[in-house]
């Protein structure tokens, strides 16, 4: 990610990892006629306010409602490419005030049977 506005031994992420899920996803034909297996990862960097959650459950970042706003993008309708995908995961993390930083990969996994995957990495930055 771009240069991070938390010290690095400040900092905190939250990181959900190879989420695979079914999607509509692509601009072919043949993509728009059948869902696709699609992977995403998720790394949000918290603000330095949030940057020392402890044992404070109201102070972390919950992956649980990133996961359920991932997974009602993928069966809100066909998506034409990764990158928007991305754009609308990470617009969904940072509804979380606690997020600085966002980096979302979605890749689609079942293209190119000589590719494990293609696909798009976004960074974002909370604008200040």
């Amino acid at each position: 990610m771009a240069e991070s506005p938390v010290p690095a031994a400040d900092r905190y992420t939250v990181v959900v990892r190879n989420l695979v899920l079914l999607c509509s996803i692509g601009v072919r034909r043949v993509e728009r006629d059948r869902l696709q297996r699609v992977r995403i990862s998720v790394e949000l960097t918290a603000t330095p306010e949030a940057s020392h959650p402890h044992e404070d459950r109201r102070r972390v970042i919950n992956y649980e409602k990133i996961v359920t706003a991932i997974r009602q993008i993928a069966r809100s309708g066909h998506i034409d490419l990764c990158e928007g995908f991305a754009e609308r995961i990470s617009t969904a993390c940072f509804a979380d005030p606690r997020v600085a930083q966002a980096r979302v990969t979605v890749e689609k996994i079942d293209i190119y049977p000589d590719a494990e995957a293609v696909g798009a990495i976004l960074e974002r930055t909370r604008p200040v």
